[in-house]
């Protein structure tokens, strides 16, 4: 009995130690496999982190380049846009040059650059290149001496009103175009309003807006094919009918006021009075930004001489060409 009891506990033993090696054997086998499943991640892992450090680095190059680009850019916009400042300030420099040689030639004191025929034959001389020919705007006459001829030199006698001349001088030291100082309150009871004063006081008073606002055109009707009023023949007249005046008139030019498209026929003495009085605001702007180069008394008789135009507009002399 004792025998079979060890025989027994020897192959219970054995067979103990055979199940445990197998499953060692299976639990190595597992570990084997999770050992390269675990490589395995780690390689896509390393491979994941290499891809994303090299789309990072492409990202950062991309970017970086963008950037030079814009820069490079920038630097010929700034560098482009300096040379046009540039160009501009030249230009700007030369019209207002010749804005001062055009205001400082008057009838009664016509600049002799401008006018070689006033020269002496013997002082005549001949210049190389060209000459610049003054440009005609549709919008107002600019300057006094433009729809006028040279009037020959008279012997009159002048004397400067003192009051006159006071009120100049003191919008000469502040000038404005608000007409409530006395200078240009003064110009409008005398001059501007009894000027403008037509018929239609409705159009008058447009008319009178738009020459303070510069938004006045004046055009030649044969000049262009321009396109059909959108207003009653009666409003804006016709070749034969002035709209001012609402006279049966000749009239050869029309105005329009600021952008509306609307044109008006005007008679050429419409025309004048108009004219006169563009005239004279076109004078005082100059002189408010500085383009006049005069002694503040020539500055005075030509605004005179302005005003002399206004007030024989009104009584209907004009020229005949108008």
């Amino acid at each position: 009995n004792v025998s079979r009891l060890r025989s027994s506990s020897v192959e219970i033993r054995e067979k103990g130690s055979e199940f445990l090696k197998e499953e060692l054997h299976k639990a190595q086998k597992e570990l084997k496999l999770k050992d390269k499943e675990c490589e395995r991640l780690s390689k896509v892992r390393e491979q994941l982190e290499q891809e994303l450090e090299e789309l990072t680095a492409s990202l950062f190059e991309e970017a970086h380049k963008m950037v030079r680009e814009a820069n490079t850019k920038q630097a010929a916009s700034e560098k482009q846009l300096r040379e046009a400042r540039g160009k501009i300030d030249m230009l700007q420099a030369e019209v207002t040059a010749l804005k001062t040689l055009v205001i400082t030639s008057t009838p009664s004191s016509p600049n002799r650059e401008l006018h070689p025929q006033l020269q002496s034959p013997s002082k005549t001389v001949f210049r190389k290149g060209h000459g610049r020919n003054k440009s005609t705007s549709s919008a107002m006459v600019s300057a006094a001496s433009q729809n006028m001829t040279p009037e020959p030199v008279n012997h009159e006698c002048k004397e400067v009103d003192s009051i006159l001349f006071a009120e100049f001088q003191a919008w000469k030291e502040c000038p404005t175009l608000d007409k409530s100082c006395s200078f240009l309150d003064r110009i409008y009871r005398e001059d501007v309003g009894p000027c403008l004063d037509f018929t239609k006081q409705e159009l008058s008073e447009l008319v009178r807006v738009a020459v303070e606002q510069n938004t006045l055109t004046i055009e030649p009707v044969a000049s262009q094919t321009l396109p059909v009023v959108k207003v009653s023949a009666e409003e804006c007249g016709g070749p034969k009918k002035c709209a001012l005046s609402g006279l049966p008139r000749t009239c050869k030019h029309r105005i329009m006021l600021g952008d509306s498209g609307n044109y008006y026929y005007i008679s050429p003495s419409c025309r004048a009075r108009i004219t006169a009085v563009c005239n004279f605001f076109t004078y005082i702007r100059y002189i408010q930004q500085g383009l006049v180069r005069q002694d503040v008394e020539l500055m005075y008789w030509e605004v005179m001489r302005l005003r002399r135009e206004m007030s024989l507009a009104k009584l209907g002399f004009y020229p005949s060409e108008m």
